[in-house]
């Protein structure tokens, strides 16, 4: 099921005081940039039996482009990694979607059908009026599920949840004072036959999710929230999937990349250290490195030497970057006798290698990195030459603008 992606995506939340009651809405700032950071610990069970845990980690990096009246339009970019639950390896990048989107001022989405993004929408949804400490309601919201490569279902797979809330009152969290929120909703949907689905495909959802949000007051943004939940899916065929587990999230404010500064800086580190084969350029994502020629030794997914010095001295470079996170893609080349499976599974292998490296000398945490492979695709050079291999064989590193 992948990770929950819950915490709201929010702008800024007005709360003013009244006679003991709060007012919440959303209020939007055309190009303002967040990013929501959620980790999530799951365990799967297939027909009852336990098959496998995951630790996943969600980001969804969000802008707002466009405002009208208490309304708000966000670009967002939903990315989900994974890793072996209880590893300390990079996560392994896993799915991405693009997503646009309006959000009205008390939370609601209007969002084009055709799009799988946000996973749980009109969650939180505030009420009209004044909130009272305390206080409870309900209101209708919905999950959207991509069901495509495991079921053969093409379009957004969607269901109803009701939800129900409670403004429990403040707190601090972190030195931070908090509004908190209560969120839970049980499901117990039951789905006509799927159109399209090729193979099984699920006739019934049934679970509950129990969620406690925080928002910061003096900020008027959401702070951070935590979930943990349980959905039960049965399918045609009559066996059944389970995914219970836990997560935590976290809204980041985005700062200003100084794309041209960030890269002079860095251009002037690789030429002062004289680090070979490496270069800078700014990108639409952030500021990209790029390392050529990458290479392991036979039978071995351990980088040779020379790599490990060089990455060594990015680390260096990149630790002068602390807060922001990074990007690490590994491609190859096109040789004879190679499927593109093979370049697939290669490409990966170099983005994680060089991933778990800098992650051993502390150049970021875990979760500031994700890694993937995007196999021989966009070669920089010819590979009918040895020159053009060495510049396709290479790890690129994006230090993110959000």
């Amino acid at each position: 099921m992948k990770g929950r992606l819950l915490l709201c995506l929010a702008g800024t939340v007005l709360l003013h005081q009244a006679l003991s009651a709060d007012v919440f809405r959303f209020a939007y700032t055309k190009g303002e940039k967040y990013r929501i950071v959620s980790q999530v610990h799951e365990s799967v069970y297939v027909n009852r039996k336990f098959d496998h845990e995951s630790d996943i980690l969600d980001k969804i990096a969000v802008a707002v482009t466009d405002t009208r009246v208490n309304a708000g339009n966000h670009s967002a970019v939903f990315q989900t990694s994974e890793r072996a639950s209880g590893s300390q390896e990079t996560y392994q990048w896993s799915e991405q979607y693009d997503s646009t989107f309006w959000r009205d001022d008390r939370g609601a989405y209007t969002v084009d059908d055709s799009q799988f993004m946000p996973m749980v929408r009109d969650v939180p949804l505030f009420p009209e009026g004044d909130v009272q400490q305390g206080q409870s309601w309900t209101a209708r919201g919905s999950e959207v599920h991509d069901f495509r490569a495991n079921f053969g279902i093409d379009a957004p797979f969607r269901f109803p949840i009701t939800v129900s809330y409670t403004y429990v009152g403040r707190e601090t969290r972190d030195g931070v004072p908090c509004a908190v929120f209560s969120i839970e909703y049980e499901i117990f949907h039951a789905v006509p036959p799927a159109a399209g689905a090729s193979r099984m495909y699920p006739t019934r959802v049934a679970g509950s999710s129990r969620q406690k949000f925080w928002w910061d007051i003096a900020g008027r943004r959401p702070f951070a929230d935590q979930e943990s939940f349980d959905f039960l899916y049965t399918f045609n065929t009559g066996d059944e999937v389970e995914y219970t587990g836990q997560s935590d999230g976290r809204l980041v404010a985005a700062q200003p990349l100084d794309r041209g500064q960030v890269t002079g800086e860095i251009k002037k580190e690789i030429d002062n250290q004289h680090i070979p084969g490496v270069t800078v350029k700014p990108t639409d994502e952030g500021v990209t490195i790029t390392l050529e020629n990458v290479n392991f030794p036979p039978n071995s997914d351990n980088l040779l030497p020379a790599e490990q010095d060089k990455l060594r001295r990015i680390g260096d470079i990149l630790r002068k970057y602390p807060d922001r996170d990074i990007a690490i893609t590994g491609y190859t080349a096109r040789a004879a006798g190679y499927t593109e499976d093979d370049y697939q599974k290669l490409s990966e292998q170099r983005g994680r290698a060089a991933a778990n490296f800098l992650l051993s000398i502390g150049a970021r945490r875990p979760d500031q990195v994700t890694a993937r492979g995007l196999g021989a695709s966009s070669p920089l050079g010819d590979n009918a030459t040895e020159e053009g291999r060495r510049l396709n064989r290479r790890v690129e590193i994006t230090i993110l603008e959000n």
